[in-house]
């Protein structure tokens, strides 16, 4: 690590949340001649490249300029008012437990528009598309920095409209259908959520989210509590998005272009369970622990359906789309990142938030993957990937074969890699949950989370299999010689290696040595969970 003044670190972090504005802006505007390239559309591509760099170059400043002693203090803070009457503030910052979230989303963004800069996605305009990859970026890291309940909300909304074009003016079948279920979706929860927030900060006094989580809800009768909790969580849960709130989540996944389903699952998904953490775990722990038992029922219903839709997808003839498959596989994962929330423990925060990270990685991984399967046979339907003349991938592309087992191993907890730890500390906390909670369902709901893992490993197996090794034999009537050979198909190129070769990497390194997050996290979650006392 190293020694940078509390000064660089603050103007790091408004760096790191402003600058992604600044560079949409300027990606509206005419590209210098002198670096126009090929064209106005490789130059803004370039330009999206270029800023978002840069931002991932300053997140990892950050990180490295954090100190990793004292995880559990808000560090590189700025805190300027802004609308006095109400006493909302420009309050930013970070700790061990949005600093993960925030690099994540700074490489994520950087990832994408690499890939997009050598695959741009069909549609209509280079400049609005950059433009609003760097809009989204800009919220996202927003959301994870900020420390007032209002400017947590204006981030957590400023997300939407980026999101809903990128799905609606550069996506698939049914684009315009999903883009608008996405928004109204998360629009109305999130006026719930904003009901809440209001609620908490006119009671309390206050909407600076430190106060509140030091105050641990001493300031706020029960009553208000629970309809805060209920108000809030309604529109976290959305975003998450949990069991029954979860229905625009696979149409848009399979509507939106490859960049913007590895951002929604990377990043935008965590958006939600951070607010369960951030703010309903110390701002009203009395609420949380009401609700606590319903959040984990929910979570394990979301496991349990999440594996059972995607084993219906998964077998022969169902017509399933792999896309639509591991958005429903994102539902089941974020059901482990719950139940570890709900189990109001330090062991099961800490490995909701490992989870969180792990989901980001591993998920955008995938979703890189069946891009670019998509873009090679312009679908990405399982029965044709799977069929006869299919995809094969360990025949045809091995590299390509080998990282989508890669990822489905992953995804599915295999030890020694990063998936495994979230999802078996969410459940050890759940095993044993926090006093006042019951012990005796909420080790009912490990048990169904346990078997939620073996469905998992089922149809990610059962995925690999079709999709790397080609149609079952059984399936195959013709006798191998009179087969006619199947056409060549592109392995990894160079611009995919570079895009996908981080995610893998860091999904290895957390898996081997889970202890670099977790000594983030850790500190931060006891003091979280200990009302402001380290």
């Amino acid at each position: 690590m190293i020694d940078i003044s509390p000064s660089v670190m603050q103007f790091l972090l408004a760096f790191i949340v402003a600058a992604p504005l600044l560079g949409a802006a300027a990606a509206l505007l005419p590209a210098p001649p002198g670096l126009r390239g090929t064209g106005p559309d490789q130059a803004v591509l370039r330009h999206g490249v270029t800023v978002t760099g840069a931002i991932l170059v300053a997140a990892i400043v950050l990180a490295l300029g954090f100190d990793h002693d004292q995880p559990s203090r808000m560090q590189a803070t700025t805190d300027i008012s802004w609308i006095a009457a109400l006493d909302v503030r420009i309050h930013l910052g970070v700790d061990g437990i949005s600093l993960p979230l925030l690099v994540l989303t700074a490489l994520l963004t950087f990832l994408c528009a690499l890939y997009s800069y050598f695959k741009p996605p069909a549609g209509p305009s280079a400049k609005a598309f950059v433009a609003l990859l760097l809009v989204l970026e800009s919220g996202t890291l927003a959301t994870f920095a900020v420390l007032d309940l209002l400017l947590f909300f204006l981030a957590f909304e400023m997300v939407l409209i980026p999101m809903y074009f990128l799905i609606a003016r550069w996506g698939g079948a049914g684009r315009q259908a999903a883009a608008w279920k996405f928004i109204l979706y998360t629009l109305l929860g999130s006026v719930v959520m904003l009901l809440g927030l209001l609620l908490v900060g006119l009671h309390a006094g206050t909407f600076d989210m430190v106060a509140l989580a030091t105050d641990n809800g001493r300031g706020l009768s029960s009553f208000v509590q629970i309809t805060a909790v209920l108000a809030i969580g309604i529109g976290l849960a959305v975003k998450t998005p949990m069991w029954p709130f979860h229905s625009w989540l696979p149409d848009a996944h399979t509507a939106a272009p490859t960049v913007g389903s590895v951002l929604l699952a990377g990043v935008l998904l965590k958006m939600g369970t951070y607010g369960f953490v951030r703010i309903v775990l110390p701002i009203a722990p009395d609420g949380m622990r009401t609700f606590a038992p319903y959040l984990a029922a929910l979570a394990v219903v979301g496991i349990i359906y999440g594996s059972l839709a995607c084993l219906a997808l998964a077998r022969q003839g169902a017509g399933g789309d792999l896309k639509r498959l591991i958005a429903y596989s994102s539902v089941g994962h974020m059901g482990f990142v719950l139940l570890g929330i709900a189990s109001m423990t330090p062991t099961g925060v800490n490995g909701a938030l490992f989870a969180n990270v792990a989901h980001g990685l591993i998920t955008g991984l995938l979703f890189f993957l069946v891009g670019a399967l998509k873009d090679r046979y312009g679908t990405a339907d399982l029965d044709t990937l799977a069929g006869a003349t299919g995809a094969a991938l360990y025949g045809r592309a091995p590299r390509l074969g080998g990282l989508l087992a890669f990822a489905a191993v992953a995804s599915l907890g295999l030890p020694g890699l990063a998936g495994f730890w979230g999802e078996m500390l969410a459940m050890f906390g759940a095993f044993d949950p926090a006093e006042g909670l019951s012990r005796p369902a909420f080790v009912t709901f490990t048990a169904i989370a346990c078997f939620g893992t073996l469905l998992t490993a089922a149809y990610l197996l059962i995925v690999v299999r079709r999709v790397c090794m080609g149609a079952h034999p059984q399936h195959v009537t013709e006798p191998a010689e009179q087969r006619e050979p199947l056409p060549e198909l592109a392995d990894v190129q160079g611009y995919e290696l570079a895009a996908w070769t981080p995610l893998v990497a860091l999904t290895v390194l957390a898996g081997l040595w889970p202890a670099v997050l977790l000594g983030l996290t850790d500190p931060a979650v006891q003091k979280l969970l200990a009302g402001g006392k380290s």
